[in-house]
């Protein structure tokens, strides 16, 4: 428990009488099944944690030893009811937490007790089946709050009545109740600051002008509409979350915000100005029929004028993501100069367009995956267009190429996603007869260039140099079956640089593998190809993790554990290949590595006699069958070995006594000395 502490820490710590454990001034009593709170713990404690206990009732006498206390901690108990004088002696708490008790049972009495605490700054009633009637009674006398959370109630409807007091709070967390609809209800909380009211039932959000807030989360609601209020105040508003709603317009923002992220996934929004078929909605309103009570107030807007009218400057992070935008409007990024994060991933967009009035210089991040691309268009001569742009991705689209120069600009791109478009890399191998060559993607000369994707693209028989002038490190090319009809040659220029490899499901054969020259690699996948025999040239590579699964392996070498790789590895895959169960020493001196991890150990089989077993506990008479067939091909070896070598040496007699004589007289003639004979 002391383990890396300070002598001081050490030297505090106890364990008092009730059995909690003491640090200090904090007293740890956390899953004790406690029915009461402990009397004989030190009084000077200014902590007490109780969490996950058995309390249902603190009594007026619970806390008198306690005059120091400043934080008690009590949830997941089975609290009922706190007595009304139960903290007279504690007085000075900062911080109290009741979540996950049972208090609606006897809430009025329990705030005839809340009420004694002046200093109470935290208080957590989450979890405790509360109405809003009776929130409010609980909270009526605590004016001192500054943090509020009653989440993960039954709160469903929200009015001026149930915050009255609360004129100090600064974060209020509403969410996961089922509250559909809020009438001025925090008007009076004059410095609230954070406000959670996410995964409600919220329909819309009209006349938002609670200007003081900061951060505003109602995602996960039911939200079709957000109108701010027509207002030139200055809202403080920073973050603005309402992603999973049901959106259908980009929001009415204030006009003046400090708005630096607006989260608006997945929703059903779009833009109207222009519709596929070609009308435009340019000069189009819409009208809100706002009723309050006997009032009703017809607000007539367009939806376009008021995005236009609403300062995004400072937006640094802009999420669009899963939703159904098939454009954007022209202009509409040049209102945001400071981003830095665009995701447009997951919509329906068929073009994109990057110009000098777009010219997103402090983009670093710009995700357009999961979308209906067929072209990315970029203004020639744009020198400044996305010159901070690092991230880029452009999966799953439709894309064939991408215009000449592209990379030019991005001065800092280290990771593009290129994956599942059907495009081919550049420079690609002529085609006789081809007067013009088919597009293609051109990377060389990328210097910054370190993650690239090229998953599922169709690549086929690469050539050339596609990659020189690159120092990419990581490099995917799976679900590319036909990439490696050739050799390996076009991917020497990163011999000294790559460090990861995917080649899964490349359709790779034993024969094509050589990457001995690849010494600074470290992550190699060759899942899902058809390997029948451990490729060699891994043997001297120092990797960190190999995928060798599902392929046609029946054994690994024997050596595996003492070569350089298995010296390195810190992990390898191995499912899903038909292993020889009479040949797996390979198999035990892996177990033995110190330091290897096997994630899918528990999936690794071996076959014998069309069976499929388990080669960690392999049935006795399976290893004497091994042992027997073993021995047997070793009798069949010297069987097949003896005649030959008996052939052999017949030979060699009958040579010797037909050349017996010439043999002698060479050596007498090459000698000069006389035989008797």
């Amino acid at each position: 428990l002391a383990a890396g502490w300070g002598s001081e820490e050490i030297a505090a710590w106890s364990t008092s009488p009730g059995g909690c454990e003491l640090v200090r001034s904090t007293a740890n009593c956390a899953g004790r099944w406690l029915s009461s709170i402990p009397g004989n713990i030190q009084s000077d404690i200014e902590e007490l944690l109780l969490d996950d206990n058995t309390i249902q009732v603190l009594g007026n006498a619970s806390l008198l030893s306690y005059h120091q206390l400043r934080h008690l901690s009590l949830p997941k108990n089975w609290l009922e009811l706190i007595e009304p004088g139960t903290f007279l002696s504690s007085q000075g708490l900062h911080v109290l937490s009741l979540a996950d008790n049972l208090l609606f049972t006897n809430y009025s009495l329990t705030a005839a007790a809340l009420s004694a605490l002046p200093a109470l700054r935290t208080l957590d009633l989450a979890g405790n089946r509360l109405t809003e009637d009776m929130v409010s009674v609980l909270v009526w006398n605590l004016s001192s709050l500054e943090s509020l959370s009653v989440a993960r109630n039954i709160i469903m409807r929200l009015d001026s009545s149930v915050f009255t007091n609360l004129t100090q709070l600064l974060e209020l967390n509403l969410e996961k109740n089922y509250i559909f609809e809020i009438d001025q209800a925090f008007e009076g909380l004059q410095r609230l600051q954070r406000l959670n009211i996410a995964y409600n039932y919220l329909p819309c959000i009209v006349e938002f002008g609670l200007t003081q807030l900061r951060v505003l989360n109602v995602s996960n609601n039911v939200i079709e509409w957000f109108l701010a209020l027509e207002s030139d105040d200055i809202f403080e508003l920073e973050v603005l979350d309402l992603s999973h709603n049901h959106l259908l317009f980009f929001p009415v923002l204030p006009r003046q915000s400090k708005l630096h992220s607006l989260l608006l996934k997945d929703n059903k929004m779009s833009f109207y100005q222009r519709l596929p078929n070609g009308t435009s909605l340019a000069d189009i309103t819409v009208q809100f029929l706002l009723i309050d009570g006997n009032s009703t107030n017809v607000t007539t807007v367009s939806l376009w004028d008021e995005i236009c009218h609403s300062n995004l400057s400072s937006l640094r992070l802009l999420d669009m993501s899963q939703n159904q935008v098939w454009y954007l409007p022209e202009g509409f990024l040049a209102q945001m100069p400071s981003l830095t994060h665009l995701k447009l991933n997951h919509n329906c967009l068929e073009t994109f367009q990057l110009s000098e009035e777009d010219p997103l210089s402090m983009l670093m991040e710009l995700d357009l995956s999961q979308n209906r691309l067929v072209e990315l268009e970029v203004e020639m001569g744009s020198g400044d267009v996305l010159p901070n742009l690092q991230l880029f991705n452009l999966s799953t689209n439709r894309l064939r190429a991408l215009p000449t120069g592209v990379f030019t600009y991005t001065r800092k791109i280290t990771t593009v996603d290129l994956s599942h478009n059907r495009l081919d890399l550049c420079p690609q191998a002529a085609v006789a007869g081809e007067v013009e060559s088919p597009p293609c993607v051109d990377i060389r000369g990328v210097e910054t260039l370190t993650h690239l994707s090229l998953a599922g693209c169709g690549l086929q028989g690469l050539g050339g140099h596609p990659f020189q002038g690159t120092s990419l490190m990581h490099l995917d090319l799976s679900d590319n079956h036909q990439v490696l009809s050739g050799d390996l040659r076009w991917l020497q220029d990163l011999a000294l640089t790559l460090q990861v490899l995917s080649l899964r499901n490349t359709s790779l054969s034993s024969t094509v593998v050589d990457l001995s020259d690849f010494n600074s690699l470290l992550f190699l996948d060759l899942s899902g190809n058809s390997l029948t025999v451990f490729p060699t040239s891994l043997s001297v590579l120092k990797l960190h993790s190999l995928d060798l699964r599902d392929n046609c392996l029946l054994a690994l070498p024997p050596d595996a554990a003492q070569m350089p790789l298995g010296k390195s590895l810190r992990e390898i895959y191995l499912s899903q290949n038909p292993y020889n169960c009479c040949t797996l020493s390979w198999w035990d001196s892996l177990q033995e590595v110190e330091g290897l991890h096997i994630p899918d150990r528990l999936e690794v089989t071996c076959s014998y006699a069309s069976r499929t077993l388990n080669p960690r506990a392999l049935p006795e008479p399976v290893l004497q069958s091994c042992r027997w067939q073993m021995a047997n091909m070793t009798l069949l070896y010297l069987v097949l070995a003896l005649p030959t070598c008996l052939t052999l040496l017949v030979a060699f007699a009958v040579v010797f006594l037909t050349l017996k004589q010439k043999l002698l007289k060479m050596v007498k003639s090459q000698c000069g000395v006389s035989s008797p004979y």
